[in-house]
């Protein structure tokens, strides 16, 4: 036989071993505040069903109490009481809690740093590298003193549209002060020592750069000459190469110097990019001024041949270009070669790579020119022993083929690196590697490494933290016999709340560090890391 029995919201289906049962159902409801509520308590259709349960548990006594001497004892049926901490409610919108900086106290809430001297500061962690806290407000503090300081939300609002306004008005006229400080830069002269923008060409890719341009533009000189002398195809084609190398190396300077602008709000990961996309502007240059006009003029010369003048000048202009082209391409070689070497990285793959976009620029515009020359003396010389332009004119189509070449490789190398390519396999292995023998990491997920650029890494992972490591990393840090006697002081929900809040924000701090570590081991041990973003999972 089965008894149902039924108090309250509960329900228990009890054997009916000719046990007297007696029930203690109740199940309170805490609050933080201290109340509590009985949503088990019997009402009376409840002490009705427990009298006819004990009725008829003893009839059933009396029937067996002679045949059934040997029953087991009574044993009472208890039922636990279950206290449940009633959720908090926040609302789609919550910044009760939120903590901000001075200076964005003062921006955002138009205050004065006199008035952020009465209110509460809070040390927290820091995240930057550089300092290891640093002070916070609590953003509902700095609301009411903004309040207090400008009356009414409505006053605060004019003024921050008041702010904002001449905030654009100063934008505006940035361009005029700048001006002004260069005019009166130039009439009283500077006397401040050379920038680091001018010292990057006196050393490493800008010297490389610089000398280029030099040379290449005394070679566009004296090849103009010698065309204008000599009607030659193929040195209008050599001309216009060096003029294209002298324009293409102009601009990559451009680029090296806009490189080392600082990072700005707008630019928060700074302006190293504007080497690759000098490059790539380059590489389209040559392919436009120098391959295009090339293959038109050698096109002209097949269709409409004329006689070469004496081709002695050409000669001796295109002997000084091959010595002072192999120059610069010589000084090119070295500093690729002591670039590539210190990045443990072979000549090949660092011209692949794209590692110094602006000297791989000069190393195959240089190389090209080389080339070129060789190509435009063996046709004159063709063309002078036969006294036929045609291979004059093939001349200036192989030089605009060499160049089409070059500028091809020049503008897929760089796309490449301005759309973000991921590192090498074995550099991504390393890193993910030593994140995971890492005691605090369970597993990584979800690793992208992006080269950014001129030995520039930015590396991201989904990283799932062993909260057991954590928490006792938190707890050797603690006194434990304090922390016992807090355990044992715990009596009320109350208490335990505080309790919890307090010791879980700190293990939510001590995670923060963790991670901070993390980061910064990743940054000492791989110097191209520059950004790591360690999500927690």
């Amino acid at each position: 036989w089965q008894v149902s029995v039924k108090s309250g919201s509960l329900s228990y289906t009890l054997p009916c071993n000719r046990l007297p049962v007696q029930l203690m159902s109740q199940v309170r409801v805490y609050t933080s505040n201290g109340q509590k509520k009985d949503l088990g308590s019997e009402d009376t259709n409840g002490s009705a069903r427990g009298e006819t349960l004990h009725k008829v548990e003893a009839g059933r006594q009396d029937i067996t109490n002679a045949g059934q001497k040997q029953s087991s004892p009574k044993q009472p049926i208890q039922v636990k009481v279950k206290a449940v901490l009633k959720k908090r409610e926040y609302g789609p919108k919550y910044t009760q809690n939120n903590f901000i900086t001075g200076v964005r106290a003062i921006n955002e809430f138009c205050l004065k740093s006199s008035d952020l001297d009465q209110l509460r500061k809070i040390k927290r962690r820091s995240p930057h590298d550089d300092t290891e806290t640093f002070t916070v407000y609590l953003r509902s503090d700095v609301e009411a003193k903004s309040l207090e300081v400008w009356g009414s939300p409505e006053a605060l609002a004019r003024e921050r549209k008041r702010r904002k306004e001449a905030e654009i008005k100063y934008r505006e006229n940035l361009f005029r002060n700048q001006r002004l400080l260069w005019e009166y830069k130039e009439f009283f002269g500077n006397t401040k020592p050379r920038s680091s923008t001018a010292a990057m060409f006196f050393k490493g890719p800008g010297k490389v750069v610089m000398v280029a341009i030099c040379i290449n533009g005394l070679n566009f000189f004296f090849k103009l000459l010698a065309w204008v002398y000599t009607g030659s195809a193929s040195m209008f084609s050599e001309a216009i190469h060096s003029l294209a190398d002298t324009c293409n190396q102009a601009l990559l300077a451009l680029g090296i110097s806009q490189s080392a602008r600082t990072p700005d709000p707008s630019h928060p990961y700074g302006f190293t990019n504007m080497r690759y996309i000098a490059s790539l502007i380059s590489g389209v240059g040559i392919f436009m001024m120098g391959a295009g006009l090339s293959w038109y003029h050698g096109i002209m010369g097949l269709l409409h041949p004329h006689p070469v003048e004496s081709l002695l000048w050409a000669y001796c202009i295109l002997a000084g270009s091959l010595v002072s082209e192999g120059a610069t391409l010589l000084v090119a070689i070295n500093e690729i070669r002591r670039s590539a070497r210190a990045k443990g990285l072979s000549f090949y793959q660092y011209v692949v790579q794209s590692r110094d976009p602006s000297t791989n620029v000069v190393l195959l515009e240089d190389a090209a020119a080389v080339l070129s020359v060789a190509v435009a003396a063996t046709c004159m010389g063709l063309t002078s022993l036969t006294g036929n332009p045609y291979y004059d004119s093939v001349g200036s189509l192989g030089v605009g083929t060499l160049l089409g070449t070059v500028s091809a490789f020049l503008i897929y190398t760089n796309t490449e690196a301005l759309l973000g390519r991921s590192i090498e396999p074995e550099q991504l292995q390393r890193l993910t590697e030593l994140l995971e023998s890492d005691p605090v990491v369970r597993a990584i997920h979800d690793v992208k490494a992006t080269d950014m650029g001129m030995s520039k890494v930015r590396f991201k992972a989904e990283v799932d933290f062993d909260g057991r490591v954590v928490t006792r990393s938190y707890l050797e840090k603690q006194d434990i016999e304090q922390l016992l006697q807090e355990i044992q002081q715990v009596k009320t929900l109350e208490e335990l709340e505080a309790f919890m809040l307090k010791h879980g924000e700190n293990i939510i701090d001590t995670l923060g560090a963790e991670v901070d570590r993390l980061e910064k081991d990743l940054k000492q041990r791989n110097p191209d890391v520059r950004h790591v973003d360690l999500e927690i999972l």
